[in-house]
């Protein structure tokens, strides 16, 4: 054999293949087992389907079901399987974009009407069908030309199409009687799809844009192995369940009304405590971490936009100019330049640094509409912010220093989490140079604490890179937690100076940071993790005191008085049956049910249901039921 290809794999072995050798081929020199259980290939970094041929020299990973890679081109076969079924139902469907997406896949279809529920079975039907059939997928380059006339009866793909140079590389690929422009990868063919499941439909605006025309999404999901199915669907049965949306109508946390506007959260009552509870909470920890509270206004001059920069590369997020004679005001969407106009108002030594101002500041973000989602995505928000003025020498003292209040914030909340650090984007301001070295400084840091991060390439600040904290919630989802930005350009635009000991001016080096991120999304998250049932030391009613009748009522009163007295959020519930209270403070998650009987009356005792409990109800001594109560809030236990 004239061997003309060499494959390097992971464990260094090179393996000489003839010319035109693919992936598959690799696969089968290797071993007939891997080449039965291979669905794709990384070659030289890039994912690509087993058929494609191989290079003269390359790196190659071959991709089983085991590799989370290949999970991505199975779910984005599935939404091939997915127009291939919409398309012999529905012949005249516009085809859109359909990609794999964190937990699954969808498919964007132009038609006259909405889905419907029994379209989605059909379709799921169908698609079992073509799965069974084991349709290959086969890859095809053609012209820019080519792929016009391919598809000239499909306006999306046409418009696609003519952003493509006309010597650019297209692929398109085709299963049964199904063509798609497509970059791939697939699977070796439909057979590979065994376990999915289409989820829901829902509009969603042609490429994003709420000024085109309204597409019909249809979201799915699909696994290698059936168990793992059944345990998405039983998440996905969990997070409905837990849904913010759901659960604060239901506990009366809050609500967005028409009336009000898209995005403009109102914090009701029991909210409001929750709300109240964990912004006085951290106001505290963070005075006693050296930081001093601030206040700053809604409105500002758009000039102090165009300083900073926010004007330049924000400009899609601001609310419109209000103008007032010559002045122009923008509503605030950020705290940052407010912040080092305090810092601007003095002089400062060297000495004085670090300076750590902290705001619970309401800001205002244009975001679409379409991208609005309860408490989590809105358009007013109240961050938990703060800039930090240090001296470059400060650095790594003032990051390990937010790690450690990251962990302790994270931990009293019952969040685990991971770190990232997010790296130069391509709208980056000023020095590359700069912007990389703080890169690495930032590296470090979490180097030397031995944590294990990811790069976000791209993922930082237009002024400066950032550490970014990924928690994770009861159902293992990932959301967005603290940040801590690293800036060198702020200071310089806004001649941010100290007075070193050599007695000349410096600039400061500013960290954005924050820890919870805003007051709506993160207590939006909170609503998720707890599923309502909130800890006692946030809980909006901590106990609820239910008389069995009238004889004990007056008993039941007085230990609400005792309760309120000694700082408890308690209540008195006389209403209906006692079998009718007791479901309520269940169904409300109120995490103490306190029943007072004759009996109990008498003794001075409380039959206490604790919220969760395997024990259902548990007698006690009254001022053991308050020491009780007491110890848990001082620990702010979990459970």
């Amino acid at each position: 054999m004239s061997a003309s290809i060499q494959a390097k794999l992971p464990d260094g072995t090179v393996i000489e293949l003839e010319s035109g050798a693919t992936a598959l081929e690799l696969a089968r020199a290797i071993g007939p087992g891997l080449a039965k259980a291979a669905v794709a290939a990384v070659v030289d970094g890039e994912v690509v389907e087993l058929s494609r041929p191989l290079p003269e020299e390359s790196e190659v990973r071959l991709l089983t079901d085991r590799d989370p890679e290949a999970l991505d081109v199975l779910r984005h076969s599935a939404a091939h399987v997915l127009a291939t079924a919409v398309r012999e139902v529905i012949p005249e469907a516009g085809i859109g974009f359909g990609p794999a997406i964190d937990g699954g896949f969808y498919y964007d279809f132009d038609v006259p009407e909405p889905f419907t529920p029994e379209q989605l079975e059909a379709f799921e039907k169908r698609m079992a069908d073509v799965a069974g059939e084991g349709q290959p997928f086969e890859r095809q380059v053609v012209s820019k030309a080519e792929a016009e006339e391919l598809f000239s009866d499909d306006p999306l793909k046409l418009e696609r199409l003519a952003e493509f140079s006309d010597d650019e590389v297209i692929s398109v690929y085709r299963n049964g009687p199904f063509l798609d422009l497509c970059r791939g990868p697939h699977v070796p063919n439909t057979g590979s799809l065994k376990h999915f499941r289409l989820l829901s439909a829902a509009g969603a605006y042609w490429r994003g844009d709420e000024k085109r025309q309204m597409l019909q999404r249809i979201y799915g999901t699909a696994f290698f192995k059936k168990q793992d199915l059944e345990d998405h669907l039983h998440r996905l049965e969990e997070a409905k369940r837990r849904d913010h949306r759901v659960l604060g109508k239901h506990l009366d946390l809050f609500s967005i009304q028409e009336e009000v506007g898209p995005g403009l959260v109102l914090w009701h009552p029991n909210g409001g405590r929750i709300r109240h509870l964990v912004e006085d909470f951290l106001k505290k920890t963070l005075i006693e971490h050296g930081y001093e509270l601030v206040f700053t206004p809604h409105v500002t001059q758009e000039e102090l936009y165009r300083i900073s920069g926010h004007l330049e590369v924000f400009q899609e997020g601001l609310w419109p100019v209000m103008e007032d004679g010559g002045d122009r005001f923008r509503m605030k969407p950020m705290n940052c330049p407010h912040h080092f106009m305090i810092y601007r108002a003095q002089t400062h030594s060297y000495r004085d640094l670090p300076l750590r101002y902290a705001e619970l500041g309401t800001c205002y973000r244009y975001e679409r509409s379409g991208t609005l989602h309860g408490m989590l995505r809105v358009r007013s928000f109240t961050q938990d912010d703060a800039h930090i003025f240090i001296r470059e020498d400060q650095i790594e003292e003032e990051y390990n220093r937010l790690l450690d209040l990251e962990d302790y914030l994270l931990k009293v909340f019952g969040y685990e989490y991971r770190t990232a650090l997010s790296t130069r984007p391509e709208k980056a301001i000023g020095d590359a140079a700069i912007y990389d070295a703080a890169t690495e400084r930032l590296g470090s840091v979490l180097k030397a604490r031995g944590l294990d991060f990811e790069v976000d390439e791209g993922g930082g600040a237009f002024y400066g890179p950032k550490v970014d904290i990924l928690v994770t919630d009861a159902l293992g989802r990932e959301w967005q937690g603290g940040t801590f930005q690293l800036d060198f350009l702020m200071p310089q635009r806004f001649d941010l100076q100290y007075v070193g000991a050599d007695n000349q001016r410096h600039n400061v080096v500013v960290v954005h940071r924050t820890l919870l991120g805003s007051m709506e999304r993160f207590i939006g998250g909170l609503i998720e993790h707890y599923g309502g049932a909130f800890p006692l030391w946030l809980a909006p009613e901590q106990v609820r005191v239910l008389p069995v009748s009238e004889p004990s009522a007056q008993a039941a009163g007085a230990l609400v008085e005792e309760l309120q007295a000694a700082g408890f959020r308690a209540s008195l519930d006389d209403r209906d049956t006692l079998g009718y209270r007791i479901r309520s403070g269940e169904t409300q998650k109120v995490p103490y049910l306190a029943i007072i009987g004759e009996r109990e009356a008498e003794a001075g005792t409380v039959a206490v249901r604790k919220r969760g409990a395997e024990e259902k109800q548990v007698v006690m001594d009254r001022s053991a039921f308050v020491e009780r109560l007491a110890e848990e809030v001082r620990t702010r236990a979990l459970d």
